[in-house]
């Protein structure tokens, strides 16, 4: 049997994964497989796939919950907390570096430049997720009305994207109950959880035969450890401590900026969000641009294109893109007796929105982990959220739809910018028919974004 791991061996982990963490979910949850099932063995196939279909039916990043959970499952609670948590800091922290660069320096004439070669690139990205998701999920007739009733709800009816949820899961339900030929793919013996774990294992190596592989620590029939088991008193502690993580940084905010300040009202929307974000960052994206930009004016669209570029080429859970938002949202507001434009009040906001957003995911996996050590069955997604995943595709397309205005027409009743427009064209080829990976489509849009300033500026020296 593999040897025990200390706590500090496994922090040491959990931090370098922290700071590698590239390619997005897929990528994300295919290293941990690769690393910890395959080559380290601190846990069995069965057992990493037990834990990432637990993951899978949480709203949240399912990268992160599955650091947590392995880390829970490790060490107990703090070595949950110590997972997720050094999964996501690194990220964080240079998110917030990126986001300062932004404010001070991101409107001289090279970055500028490459952001405007990196937005139609980003909008390509997001069409790319509503191809991949839809071809996975888009498999009856039924579906595909879902995710055009979401398009169409969100896009031009202006409908909460919470509704937009609600309305999905009712129809899920629905037909699950007396239509399921309607929403099961032909054939499938089940549905939902194989499109999900196929979605977050795709990217996943082949595992090696049973046979080939040392037993692992935390093997198939590995007895769940002590301080993994239920205990109703366990759960009481948990889900007070997570109450009051909630509630005591909330009223604090709330004391120090009013309870419609920047800060409290970035708390209550970003705790919304946590619990809304089924689908991955993609589906959940709309909803923030819809609060963000729309609601509260915290940033602009083309600004929120800008994060989302940011937050490609960041390790972490693409959801810390919010980090930016809040960091925006600080710098261009007024909060805490700060005038805007201070650095202390943007970088408040940013960590603030982290804080709301990332909460519940520990939550969750805390409190819910020892019922699902306790089953050891795997879990299956239900109708509702088989319906959810369709409405998903929709949703996704309204993002695309929101970001390419400003990216295509910068100038308000300007024309059509055709070099954007190339970018993007080249872009979903290089994503859709080339296989390219997102983090090299960006490093090559900066560089082309770099060239065209070097254009500028030695034609300008010409002249």
């Amino acid at each position: 049997m593999t040897a025990p791991v200390s706590f500090r061996a496994a922090a040491r982990y959990w931090l370098q994964l922290g700071f590698t963490s590239f390619g997005g979910p897929a990528g994300q949850v295919a290293t941990i497989y690769s690393e910890l099932v395959e080559r380290r063995r601190w846990l069995s196939d069965r057992r990493y796939l037990h834990a990432l279909n637990y993951c899978m039916l949480l709203p949240g990043p399912e990268a992160t919950q599955l650091a947590t959970y392995i880390g829970w499952l490790m060490h107990g609670t703090w070595g949950g907390l110590v997972a997720g948590a050094l999964f996501v800091l690194p990220g964080v922290a240079m998110l917030i570096g990126l986001s300062t660069i932004y404010v001070l320096w991101g409107q001289l004439p090279l970055l500028a430049a490459v952001f405007w070669a990196l937005k139609p690139a980003v909008v390509a990205v997001v069409l790319q997720a509503a191809w991949r998701v839809g071809s996975r999920t888009l498999h009856t007739p039924a579906l595909r009305l879902i995710a055009l009733a979401a398009f169409l709800g969100l896009s031009l009816m202006k409908l909460p994207y919470p509704l937009i949820v609600a309305a999905a899961a009712l129809s899920g339900a629905l037909l699950g109950r007396w239509r399921p030929a309607l929403i099961v793919k032909p054939g499938a013996g089940g549905h939902g959880a194989g499109r999900s774990k196929a979605q977050a294992v795709e990217a996943t190596p082949a595992a090696e035969p049973a046979s080939a592989l040392a037993p692992a620590l935390h093997d198939d029939h590995t007895p769940t450890p002590a301080h993994g088991r239920f205990s109703r008193r366990s759960l009481a502690v948990t889900l007070l401590v997570s109450g009051l993580a909630l509630g005591l940084p909330l009223a604090l905010l709330s004391r120090a900026d009013g309870w419609d300040g920047v800060l409290a009202t970035m708390a209550r929307f970003f705790t919304t969000v946590a619990l809304f974000s089924f689908g991955g960052a993609y589906a959940v994206l709309p909803f923030v641009a819809q609060g963000a930009v729309e609601q509260y004016g915290w940033l602009s669209a083309s600004q929120m294109v800008d994060g989302l570029a940011l937050g490609e080429t960041t390790p972490g859970p693409l959801i810390l893109v919010v980090a930016f938002v809040g960091f925006l949202g600080g710098w261009q507001g007024s909060l805490l007796g700060l005038e805007p434009g201070s650095w202390w009040a943007a970088a408040a906001a940013a960590l603030t929105v982290v804080w709301f957003t990332f909460l519940p995911s520990f939550s969750f996996i805390l409190a819910g982990a020892p019922l699902v050590e306790a089953s050891r069955n795997d879990l299956r997604l239900g109708a509702p959220l088989t319906a959810i995943t369709a409405a998903v595709v929709g949703v996704i397309a309204t993002l695309a739809l929101l970001f390419t205005g400003p990216v295509l027409w910068p100038q308000a009743g300007g024309g059509l910018d055709g070099g954007a427009l190339a970018i993007l064209v080249l872009s979903a080829l290089a994503l859709l028919r080339w296989r390219w990976r997102v983090l090299p489509l960006i490093g090559v849009a900066a560089a082309v974004g770099a060239a065209r300033w070097l254009l500028t500026l030695g034609l300008g020296l010409v002249g």
